[in-house]
């Protein structure tokens, strides 16, 4: 009996993955209707498990279903951008303050080899690499700071920040900017100072803002 429940729950899962890394990849680009035909056919699989992918979708924030009209993408709004990264600076603050009243020796020690990594990302230009660095500092932070309920709110609100067209470290002098923040950061970490790593995370999130900000003026100017 749980053979038999198990094959369609991991179905509809998997439709939510694929379709989730589409949005982000902005195959889906926002504010497209989705053609739930076209997808289950594409897929090879009924309706069925492909409207409870989109359940799964919309429950993040990804996708919109609207009654007769269907579902479409997200479009996510600068003042959208404004509101997610103001809750996501006081969310991770508060992450790093629990996170350094309670790391052990090594975990710390496990952060300064995350940021050695971004400090070679960062000499090579590698904005991929540091990108990807960045992603493992911020989360391991998170992780050790050991709030399944703050992590989870994190993961959702960074899913809607991916479905901005616009990276912070494409912004003019990011990258450098950026270093030079977790480098203050690790400090206050070392050091053990819970109220200057909030500070300082809290900075870094609303910089990260203002670089998608400008990113997002430049390119309207040119279109």
């Amino acid at each position: 009996m749980n053979a038999t429940r198990i094959a369609p729950l991991a179905l509809y899962q998997e439709v939510a993955e694929r379709l989730r890394e589409r949005i982000f990849a902005h195959e889906l680009t926002p504010g497209t209707w989705v053609d739930e035909q076209a997808l289950a056919e594409q897929y090879g699989i009924s309706r069925t498990p492909l409207r409870e992918a989109l359940k799964v979708l919309a429950s993040e924030g990804l996708v919109i279903l609207k009654p007769r009209r269907g579902c479409y993408v997200t479009e996510i709004s600068e003042r959208d951008l404004d509101e997610v990264f103001s809750i996501m600076a006081l969310l991770e603050g508060e992450c790093v303050r629990i996170m350094v009243e309670r790391a052990s020796d090594a975990q710390l020690d496990e952060l300064k080899a995350i940021h050695a990594e971004l400090e070679r990302a960062a000499a090579a230009r590698d904005i991929k690499g540091f990108f990807e660095a960045n992603q493992a500092f911020h989360r391991s932070i998170q992780e050790f700071a050991d709030n399944r309920w703050l992590l989870q709110v994190i993961e959702d609100l960074r899913k809607v920040i991916k479905l901005s067209r616009h990276h912070s470290l494409y912004s003019e002098g990011r990258l450098e900017q950026a270093l030079a923040e977790h480098r203050a950061l690790l400090d206050a970490l070392i050091a053990r100072d819970a109220s200057a790593a909030e500070a300082l995370m809290r900075a870094h999130i609303r910089r990260g803002r203002e670089a998608v900000a400008r990113i997002a003026a430049a390119r309207t100017k040119t279109t």
